[in-house]
């Protein structure tokens, strides 16, 4: 790309975006209501003013709702932006044109913001010196050397939830390309080796690290979860090896058909439901100056005033018609042309809601990512509530669709803590929630359950807190939930008690037995299996910094732990009766030896469903497959030792495989090491879960 004057023509409404071709490129954009656009055209990322403005006339380069021009001559590598002038009286038409401020392409599969001041893009002054650009990308063919979508069942899938930028960022990762997409590449051994299946990516969209709350002095805040988008179609520039040259697309897919090689897919975590540009007083950065009125959700009052389903200041109206074309579009080309394998929706009940806010129960924007036939094959994963109440966990519309089972979390979370009274609430949580999803003809599979996640305790401080900590974050620690269902076993934070200790360990074994024990799909947060902790922050979207970092130091202090969870992985996994496709029959089962499940207290047979002191629970899990042994479980929560009588098998003989009250390698036990149990009971010691194979 030369620094020249570049000759135009009025170009095509489609395709959307900047597309090159060996003569020029092609530019559109789509603003409705705009009276006058131009285009803008920088040599570099940093350039402080553009080198060619394009007026575009709307008699030639205009067609419907879109904006275009043809620039000929003109290759990749060029940046580029727009400015967009039109009504801007938002209480009446909810309008925000304004022609100070530079925009960002919608479209743009590559952005860039090493310039970026979200201060200087509100309020009146211009932006242009300061503002994010896109890139034009070379429209070569890529080598996927022969990649294609890795169409795991969904039933055998253990997702394993990690931040791009905090997996390598510490010191300790030893990381070539620390924090970025190549430098997750450079781990794909490790989490090969653990086990999981996927990898589901905090948003990986281009997003805006700015976007914190205005900060207390000597604070130094990002926005680091990276729930602040702004650029759907673009890899987020941070985590790009080379964003000012445009390797965002090449070092994203690298990466994907890296991972897919080792045989990891990829869900992405996505954010639709709102973007960096906030309310009334956020920065203009794209949609809020092309489209406000449509993209949005406004007050039918006061159409200067957004309407906040979401907490982050405005709500993204998904079931406008070119909303919702727009956004399924853009999962259709991370699968197309990324090679992704499925989407988590963060708060995607805002997804349910019409134009008027309001629930609805064939929502379009559902239904068509459920019947799009380039998803068909994709996981979606609903986060299944929002942050005005909508709360949709075994009620998400459509079928196909997964959610985070919150009700899962809350109930083994007070299990293991030592509450009374919830036996029958377990059973039905690690049965894989039947009654959330069985009788609207949904599956197992369609409960993702976990104990932890990006948001909220880590495993090590959900048994070390008892209440959170985010006093770093600038608060005052008013931000973050209460409700943590956490117990710190004895002392407030880290101790050097080896008694406590122990207890924690334990605690932490348990969560992680019973989570790759339950039906449905199991979900880990990266680092848990290490013991990470955040001092007792709950809340670390703003800590870009050690407190979120991946510490690879504790792959080695913390070993037991992550043997522990590798092998309680791998036991998952050659145990096809807990991946079943169908809920356990009502009545007894089809199995050769044993039901499919037998529950069982104290007593064989004799589950404790109406005790509402109840602690202790177990069940007999019959094989599905020929080569596979029955399990006998036992699920221990209270303070107490017990013997627990062991079903009776004919022909065959009891092994311990698991107990959590043991310290490693005795936690878990791999098959040729197994010994047989000879008495009919087993001392199944307090807080702790057992779990024995049958074999003859």
């Amino acid at each position: 790309m030369k620094r020249s004057r570049y000759r135009t023509r009025p170009g095509s409404r489609y395709p959307y975006g900047a597309k090159a071709d060996p003569d020029g490129v092609n530019f559109s954009i789509f603003s409705r209501h705009a009276t006058r656009v131009r285009l803008l055209l920088y040599e570099r990322s940093d350039s402080a003013s553009p080198f060619q403005e394009i007026e575009l006339d709307p008699r030639d380069n205009r067609t419907f709702f879109f904006w275009h021009v043809y620039v000929e001559g003109l290759g990749a590598g060029c940046h580029y932006a727009w400015r967009a002038e039109g009504p801007a009286d938002t209480g009446r038409s909810g309008h925000r044109f304004d022609a100070r401020k530079v925009l960002l392409d919608p479209w743009a599969r590559a952005v860039t913001d090493g310039l970026w001041d979200r201060e200087l893009a509100k309020g009146e002054a211009d932006n242009g010196a300061s503002c994010m650009r896109g890139l034009v990308l070379e429209d070569n063919a890529y080598d996927w050397e022969g990649d294609g979508h890795l169409n795991r069942p969904m039933e055998e899938t253990v997702i394993y939830e990690l931040h791009v930028g905090g997996f390598t960022k510490h010191p300790s990762s030893g990381a070539d390309h620390p924090g970025t997409f190549r430098g997750l590449m450079e781990k794909i051994p490790y989490l090969k080796g653990l086990g999981i299946t996927d990898v589901e990516l905090l948003p990986v969209m281009a997003f805006d690290r700015q976007d914190v709350p205005r900060e207390p002095a000597g604070l130094a805040l990002k926005n680091y979860w990276g729930y602040s988008p702004h650029s759907f179609f673009s890899p987020h520039p941070g985590y790009c090896t080379s964003p000012e040259t445009g390797s965002h697309v090449s070092d994203f897919r690298d990466m994907v058909k890296a991972l897919h090689r080792a045989g990891i897919g990829v869900i992405l975590d996505v954010v639709f439901n709102h973007t960096a540009e906030a309310g009334a007083d956020g920065p203009l950065i794209n949609f809020k100056g092309f489209a406000n009125e449509i993209f949005y959700h406004l007050d039918p009052e006061d159409r200067g005033e957004y309407v906040d389903y979401t907490g982050c200041g405005n709500t993204v109206n998904c079931n406008h018609p070119l909303v919702s074309a727009f956004l399924v579009g853009c999962l259709e080309y991370w699968v197309r042309e990324m090679h992704v394998d499925g989407f988590r929706f963060d708060l995607a009940s805002v997804l349910a809601r019409g134009e008027d806010g309001r629930p609805m129960a064939n929502a379009p924007i559902l239904w068509n990512i459920e019947f799009s036939d380039l998803l068909a094959r994709t996981k979606i994963i609903a986060e299944a509530w929002d942050a005005a109440g909508l709360y949709q966990v075994g009620a998400f519309p459509g079928y196909r669709w997964a959610e985070w089972n919150a009700q899962y979390r809350d109930a083994i979370r007070r299990f293991v803590r030592g509450e009374k009274g919830l036996i029958g609430e377990v059973a039905t949580r690690i049965g894989g929630s039947s009654d959330l999803y069985e009788d609207q003809g949904r599956l197992p599979i369609n409960s993702v359950n976990f104990v932890t996640c990006h948001d909220g305790f880590t495993l090590r401080d959900l048994v070390s807190y008892d209440r959170k900590h985010n006093e770093a974050n600038g608060q005052e620690n008013r931000d973050g939930t209460n409700d943590n269902y956490s117990w710190n076993c004895g002392w407030e934070g880290e101790t050097d008690d080896p008694d406590i200790m122990s207890l924690r360990h334990g605690q932490a074994r348990n969560f992680m037995a019973i989570l790759l024990l339950s039906q449905g799909v199991p979900m880990l947060r990266a680092g848990d299996e290490v013991l990470q902790t955040r001092k007792g922050n709950n809340n670390g979207y703003c800590q870009d910094n050690e407190l979120n970092w991946f510490d690879w130091t504790l792959v080695e202090s913390n070993g037991p732990m992550l043997r522990f969870v590798r092998e309680m992985i791998a036991f998952r996994r050659r145990h096809p009766c807990l991946m079943r496709r169908r809920f356990f029959p009502r009545g007894r089962g089809e199995a050769v030896r044993v039901p499919d499940v037998a529950w069982h207290g104290l007593k064989l047979d004799k589950p404790l469903w109406h005790d509402r002191d109840a602690q202790v629970l177990a069940c007999t899990l019959g094989a599905v497959a020929d080569a596979e042994e029955d399990l006998h479980v036992v699920f221990n929560m209270s303070e107490g030792d017990l013997d627990m009588p062991l079903p009776e098998i004919p022909g065959r003989t009891w092994h311990l495989a698991v107990d959590t009250a043991k310290e490693s390698p005795g936690d878990i036990v791999v098959p040729h090491d197994q010994r047989p149990v000879q008495r009919p009971v087993y001392s199944v010691s307090s807080r702790s879960v057992v779990v024995l194979e049958s074999r003859g």
